[in-house]
């Protein structure tokens, strides 16, 4: 695997986890007003299938990336 490759996976490992900490954010400021808004809800539900896509396409490039047998 080359050095683009794994600086690639690590991007994503990244990008997931901060959007899942942004979405837990989102959630967090939306409970405590009480769930007055919906949008902040859709919000952190947006970005955590956004962090989901980002995991599992770290996981697709790196089998994609191993050289076959």
């Amino acid at each position: 695997m080359n050095v683009s490759a794994r600086n690639a996976r690590l991007v994503l490992y990244i990008v997931g986890f901060v959007l899942m900490a942004v979405a837990g954010f989102t959630l967090a400021v939306s409970a405590r007003g009480f769930l007055a808004s919906t949008r902040l809800l859709w919000l952190s539900a947006g970005m955590s299938v956004a962090a989901i896509i980002a995991a599992l396409a770290s996981i697709l490039w790196r089998a994609r990336s191993r050289p076959g047998p």
